[in-house]
């Protein structure tokens, strides 16, 4: 069931799902791994995400095969592939190369969600509840027993600054020097800051949708 409000009152997020990474410390393309209930990695985290976007854009390095993309778009027409020409320089390259993606392709988005590909516990209500604190002039970031995780709505204010970004963990220098932009909201969803970096980061863990 769709998150999604039939009449869309929320302000309009679009969001970005990065899977632009290599999977050093995985040993192999984690994105492809097959959970106990047969979906992927990558498929798991799109279909939470495409519960309550109305637009979607995945994330990846421009070596990817073709087959990873058309796999993810097989049943949902409103997510697209970007590429990210800079992958190999970092998270923060990856999100350089996503937001000049979006001010290119002029998206009228008051916010993005910036959406880690590897998250398969996070709730589709709670990206529903970040959206509705999305502003231009914000960044919004869930909170869970007082640790911060993803995903991180930036309001479009703050779009040309991601866009310099060329290299790095990402976007913290940012986040940082705009502190009183953050607009932190408490969720019940440990699943804002539970990744898959290694195998045993997976082991006998059940994905529940919600």
């Amino acid at each position: 069931m769709s998150s999604r409000s039939p009449h869309h009152p929320e302000p309009d997020v679009v969001a970005l799902v990065m899977a632009a990474g290599v999977s050093r410390r995985f040993g192999s393309d984690k994105r492809r791994v097959e959970l106990p209930d047969g979906r992927t990695l990558l498929a798991t985290t799109l279909a939470t995400v495409l519960q309550v976007y109305l637009r979607c854009r995945l994330i990846t390095r421009r070596d990817d095969d073709i087959e990873l993309a058309l796999n993810a778009f097989s049943e949902q027409s409103e997510l697209r592939r970007w590429e990210a020409e800079h992958a190999g320089d970092g998270l923060g390259g990856s999100l350089g190369d996503a937001f000049r993606h979006l001010i290119a392709q002029d998206e009228a988005a008051v916010a993005a969600a910036v959406v880690l590909a590897d998250m398969p516990w996070l709730k589709a209500t709670t990206c529903a509840q970040l959206n509705r604190h999305a502003r231009a002039e914000r960044i919004v970031v869930p909170c869970h027993k007082e640790k911060r995780g993803h995903p991180v709505l930036f309001g479009r204010d703050f779009w040309p600054a991601l866009a310099e970004l060329k290299e790095g963990d990402g976007a913290r220098a940012i986040v940082r020097a705009n502190r009183e932009a953050v607009h932190l909201v408490d969720v019940d969803d440990p699943g804002i800051w539970r990744d898959v970096d290694t195998p045993q980061d997976l082991a006998g863990s059940e994905i529940t949708e919600g």
